[in-house]
């Protein structure tokens, strides 16, 4: 099954922005509670979410009836570089979306994070809203990095009525007759309910978790990595092996083929699980995001962990004048990321933009591609803005983020935060504008407001 991926995956990449990474521990930074929170809210129907080119409510994910489900994950990981989409159809009905990134020095040596898809009623945000947002976060994540070994992100349907999904994909995967080789497939880390303790949501707690696990294959061995990982990096967690583990999700069909593989998921070895499992009581008001931001954080380490990074270099340094490259043994490319193009002979280390805008570095090495984040450059004018023409309160914020825009022209707003990285862009010729800075973690942030005659940069910190 893997062969097939590789064929159609070589020679394909995909320009889009997304964030850098060059060690484990800024990998596990990345993962965002904002994000988590935006996608559980739009897989459980509880917020619109643009699925095929509109906004669409995800009315329920019930097997029988979740194919806007099946596009919204398609479309979310197709966004991302570096991933080939397949959508694996086992019945009339039924079909798991697979996104494959490709490793580039053992490609045939697989890892997979997956969890299922589909649900028994409306809402159901914990079961599972929670496990597919946390694959999809750390897809976005991870897809932005050159890697060793294989990651497979699978989404599985017809979980619920007999774990068909993963079950139709692992007798796929271990399937020898006809020619056919046994995929290799060194480790799968299930992702199914992650959202709930006991505990007052975001508050200080026990934070137990469960790993389920079963000697099959190197089961215990993976159940070993993740707790090394937990003694190695920073958690707001407490681990509960529960060994036998059970054999009610996706990984046991993982186990039935002899692969090594592990459920993660919120404590029902302790009586901590969600009191409306399996009922539409399951909403995202329920949900400790704070918790499940630490356990999505724990498995994007594991797999980055087993990946393996590709030594590239993708961050920038800014000056006054110039964004240079840090890595200077590579191949470069810049892009203008406010056209999504690439700019005409700047191939250099390092580049001088003529015009203010957001840009980005392509670099190269090899077979392997790495695009930094897009950084905000303004060219130095003489002009700047009076405090009469724009005005930007309060500072500190806590939540909205005011602009008087008292000379009424289109204004084009760029927020970065302290390392360069963009949060967000608007365009307004509102004379009052805000932004909401709700979600936005506390720190430093510089807001760029420019026309094409004046620029100013403002620092704000958020509390």
């Amino acid at each position: 099954m893997i062969n097939k991926v590789i064929l159609s995956f070589l020679g394909v990449f995909v320009f889009v922005n997304f964030t850098y990474s060059q060690s484990i521990q800024d990998i596990i930074n990345q993962v965002s509670n904002a994000n988590l929170q935006v996608s559980v809210v739009e897989l459980s129907g509880e917020q619109v979410a643009m699925i095929n080119g509109s906004m669409q409510i995800i009315t329920n994910r019930i097997q029988s009836n979740n194919d806007l489900a099946a596009d919204y994950i398609e479309e979310r990981l197709a966004a991302f570089p570096n991933l080939t989409i397949n959508v694996q159809e086992f019945n009339t009905v039924g079909k798991n979306i697979i996104a494959t990134q490709l490793g580039q020095t053992n490609p045939n040596d697989i890892y997979i994070v997956c969890a299922h898809y589909d649900s028994v009623t409306t809402y159901c945000a914990d079961d599972n809203a929670t496990g597919v947002s946390a694959v999809i976060e750390i897809a976005k994540i991870l897809s932005a990095q050159c890697i060793d070994n294989t990651i497979i992100y699978a989404l599985w349907d017809e979980e619920e009525i007999g774990l068909q999904g993963a079950n139709f994909y692992a007798q796929q995967a271990a399937n020898e007759t006809n020619g056919n080789t046994r995929d290799n497939i060194l480790g799968v880390i299930n992702m199914d309910m992650i959202g709930y303790d006991g505990d007052a949501p975001g508050t200080s707690g026990d934070n137990d978790f469960d790993i389920d696990v079963r000697d099959f294959d190197n089961s215990l061995g993976i159940k070993d990595d993740l707790l090394n990982i937990l003694n190695t990096y920073t958690f707001d967690l407490n681990p509960i092996v529960v060994n036998p583990g059970t054999t009610a999700s996706d990984h046991a069909r993982f186990w039935n083929q002899d692969y090594s593989a592990v459920l993660v998921g919120e404590s029902w070895e302790t009586d901590d699980q969600t009191p409306d499992y399996h009922s539409s009581n399951d909403r995202a008001e329920d949900i400790d995001f704070q918790y499940m931001t630490e356990l999505t954080k724990l498995v994007t380490a594991y797999m980055t962990t087993k990946a393996g990074l590709i030594t590239l270099d993708n961050t920038v340094t800014q000056t006054a004048s110039t964004l240079s490259s840090n890595d200077n043994s590579a191949s470069y490319q810049w892009y203008n990321c406010d056209s999504n193009a690439s700019i005409s002979g700047a191939t250099n280390q390092t580049y001088s933009p003529i015009s203010s805008g957001n840009y980005a570095v392509e670099v190269s090495n090899g077979s392997c591609l790495e695009l930094s984040p897009c950084v905000n450059f303004s060219v130095l004018s003489s002009e700047e803005f009076t405090t009469e023409e724009i005005k930007i309160y309060p500072n500190p914020v806590t939540s909205v983020l005011k602009i008087d825009n008292n000379i009424q022209t289109e204004l084009t707003i760029t927020i970065n935060d302290i390392s360069g990285k963009i949060i967000n862009t608007f365009k307004s010729r509102k004379e009052y504008f805000e932004i909401d800075f709700k979600k936005n973690v506390s720190g430093v942030y510089f807001v760029n407001v420019a026309t094409k005659t004046k620029s100013s940069t403002f620092k704000i910190v958020k509390e």
